[in-house]
């Protein structure tokens, strides 16, 4: 597990704070990096087992998930978050580079609240997960009335 130092701010409570789910340290490291200068607190997994503890662990606001991973793949890993009562309430987006018809429909049937295919650029990411977050915290609200 990597927890990348806030670098752009003292408090880290103010970031929303992202678990990373890939396999290749390369596009971790890149999403990582920009999603970190972007105003983020990011954890980072490796595979899907690793994605249940980091969840756990560090209670992140959202969670981007790579579809195929070792160990245990994204959509196991994605369903098994949406039943536990403590990480159900986490937005998933998938990131993932199956782009074949049908997949963002299981995606979405396995738990993804959103689903976005690889490559995707850094500022697009950003911009997918703000939303999101921003769709989570309306929702709560309408919610808490």
């Amino acid at each position: 597990m990597t927890t990348k130092p806030n670098s752009s701010a003292d408090n880290t409570q103010d970031r929303p704070r992202v678990l990373i789910v890939d396999d290749y340290p390369d596009a971790r490291e890149m999403y990582a990096e920009y999603l970190d200068f972007s105003g983020f607190d990011v954890v980072e997994a490796e595979n899907g087992m690793e994605a249940l503890q980091r969840a756990l662990e560090t209670e992140p606001d959202i969670i981007l998930m790579d579809l195929s991973l070792p160990v245990m793949d994204g959509w196991e890993a994605t369903r098994r978050l949406k039943a536990d009562k403590k990480t159900r309430g986490i937005p998933i987006v998938a990131l993932t580079g199956h782009a074949l018809q049908g997949t963002e429909e299981g995606a979405k049937k396995a738990g993804c609240d959103a689903f976005i295919t690889k490559p995707c650029l850094p500022a697009a990411l950003v911009t997918h997960l703000q939303a999101q977050l921003a769709s989570q915290k309306k929702a709560a609200r309408k919610a808490a009335r």
